[in-house]
């Protein structure tokens, strides 16, 4: 039996989409038996600042924390490195520059996918700092986007962290799905969820609208980095 490649995982950006990532890849493996998995080393750094706060209100630099994690996933044995978190990858130069093994970029292999359904146009959920900053609209310039209204990111951002991030269990997240349904209006194919917290909040409180799911892409990467 081929060794797979050993998968690292800087995680902590929050604890449930680092766990949300993990469990995907195990969905993705082609596996019969445990030992036929793949060797993922999780750091889930919970000691990592708030990347919103950082990128747009002079909040605590999470660099060294990343770093710090991706060089001991690194040393551990890891042949690539996944980040569950999109706001992250506002710091991803910096990332993949501290290390020598590759960091996959979950927002690019995203608009790969989306290339590949065919996607033209669609609606983009995600933190303020991932929209304020155009970390989307950068990798992936072929594709339109439907922005969030104030309110509804406002709306957006409460459902992310008083009710994933929190762990309330009955959120009412009616705004979230209004806001859904007004960017497939104006023609959205998909709505990506930008923000590894939304796949897990779509599931926790019944919304209903097409995704993309850049957990999954990044997961099924991951496996596909794995195997090779």
């Amino acid at each position: 039996m081929q060794r797979k490649k050993t998968i690292g995982i800087l995680g902590g950006m929050g604890p449930l989409a680092t766990c949300d990532l993990y469990t995907k890849i195990i969905a993705n493996t082609h596996a019969s038996t445990d030992q036929e998995h793949i060797h993922v080393i999780i750091d889930s750094n919970t000691a990592i600042p708030d990347r919103t706060a950082a990128l747009l209100e002079g909040g605590e630099d999470p660099r060294p924390e990343m770093i710090r994690s991706a060089r001991m996933l690194e040393r551990e044995g890891a042949a690539a490195i996944v980040m569950p978190c999109n706001t992250a990858h506002g710091f991803y130069d910096d990332i993949q520059s501290a290390v020598q093994i590759p960091v996959l970029h979950m927002i690019r292999l995203t608009g790969e996918e989306l290339k590949k359904r065919g996607i033209t146009k669609a609606g983009l959920m995600a933190t303020t700092g991932t929209i304020r900053t155009g970390i989307y609209q950068q990798s992936i310039p072929d594709i339109e986007l439907i922005l969030p209204d104030l309110d509804e990111q406002a709306a957006l951002m409460d459902m992310t962290y008083n009710g994933v991030k929190a762990g309330v269990k009955d959120y009412d997240g009616s705004k979230v799905q209004a806001t859904a349904e007004r960017m497939q209006a104006l023609g959205a194919q998909v709505i990506i969820l930008g923000c590894t917290e939304l796949p897990l909040a779509k599931e926790m409180y019944h919304l209903q609208f097409d995704t993309i799911d850049p957990t999954l892409v990044l997961a099924q990467a991951a496996v596909e980095f794995a195997e090779q």
